[in-house]
């Protein structure tokens, strides 16, 4: 057992001391590129300042002959590209059951550790997962020199990542967040569908049969179907893991590209639920992930109505015919604290809600 005491002491000597608290920059999306694709490795200077986060994946993608040059490409970016203040480098390296995640790890962290924000982690299946980036990455930061720790994102692709959940996201103060992985928990759930996120037209729930001209139920009339959500469980579960340990929740990838209105309507119910962006597979879907995961400049306008009707959160106020109260305050300070965040990077939202 590990005392409480120690939680926040480095893990190897010389590495940075642990943070307490993880930085909330604004993430609303999580844009991958492969850096052993020349031409998609030569747009990333120029998606510098659009997308917040930018991640160089290593992982699924990257066929097994281009491991290496998708390795050396991510540091060769790293060093020659200025990613400024509102844009995080990030990078997704291989699962740690494979040949090449050692190596990832010993050439990213020591060459070019000080650039990177967060190493995401694939297929993460319980605490132990962390524990062992946890160390690794504690020695190389001290061997590398670098000055400030670098975060851990896990992507729950496994059942048995759904089912430790909580003591993942609990499981070192590197923890920045967790994010949804839909094809592998699919496959590994055996689910029976072959989409990449999003929900699917035969998980569903079915109006009740009317009745006929006797009275008797019509089954054969016509009768209205409404899609359900496959992914509403494992997201709801992942957002209060999350929450429970001060770390952020994202929603996975959408994988049908063409389909903006399905994957805007995805992103929105990760929003709802508490999701703070989502990871992106086009630059259409940045853009898509920019609006959502934003709020509106009606919900800021409101939130601060009611901040200002309750300033100290006593009572209970009537504003549009509606009650609110302290619980309905800490509801819109959370809206006025992320439009805050988030106006702090980017000058059309701050004029946006500044006119709200």
């Amino acid at each position: 057992m590990r005392s409480a005491k120690d939680f926040f002491t480095p893990l190897a000597v010389g590495a940075p001391t642990p943070v307490r608290e993880v930085p909330a920059r604004p993430s609303r999306m999580i844009h991958f590129f492969d850096p052993s694709n020349e031409k998609m490795a030569a747009k990333v200077p120029a998606m510098v300042g659009v997308s917040d986060v930018l991640l160089g994946n290593l992982e699924d993608a990257v066929v097994a002959d281009k491991k290496e040059a998708a390795r050396a490409g991510s540091v060769k970016i790293a060093k020659e590209v200025d990613f400024g203040e509102h844009t995080q480098l990030w990078t997704r390296v291989n699962a740690l059951d494979s040949p090449w995640v050692l190596d990832d790890l010993t050439t990213l962290v020591t060459e070019v550790g000080d650039k990177l924000d967060v190493i995401m982690v694939p297929k993460v299946r319980g605490p132990e997962d962390i524990h062992y980036v946890d160390r690794i990455l504690a020695q190389l930061e001290a061997k590398g020199g670098v000055q400030r720790p670098i975060m851990i994102h896990a992507i729950l692709e496994t059942a048995r990542g759904m089912a430790n959940v909580e003591e993942i996201a609990g499981a070192s103060p590197r923890m920045q967040g967790i994010s949804l992985g839909p094809a592998d928990l699919a496959a590994d759930r055996r689910m029976k569908t072959t989409r990449v996120g999003g929900g699917h037209p035969g998980y569903l729930v079915r109006q009740d049969p009317t009745k006929g001209a006797d009275g008797s139920p019509d089954y054969r009339g016509q009768r209205t179907v409404f899609q359900q959500d496959l992914w509403h469980y494992t997201i709801a579960r992942m957002v209060d893991a999350c929450a429970m340990h001060g770390i952020f929740p994202f929603y996975g990838p959408f994988g049908d590209i063409k389909d903006t209105v399905a994957c805007e309507d995805q992103f929105r119910n990760a929003f709802l639920l508490g999701c703070v962006g989502a990871r992106s597979l086009h630059p259409v879907q940045i853009e898509i992930a920019k609006r959502v995961f934003s709020p509106s400049a009606e919900d800021v306008a409101h939130a601060r109505r009611v901040k200002e009707a309750m300033p100290d959160g006593a009572g209970a106020v009537m504003i549009d015919g509606k009650m609110e109260d302290d619980a309905s305050r800490k509801q819109c300070m959370v809206i006025l604290e992320l439009a805050e965040r988030l106006s702090a990077n980017d000058p059309e939202l701050a004029e946006l809600y500044a006119k709200a």
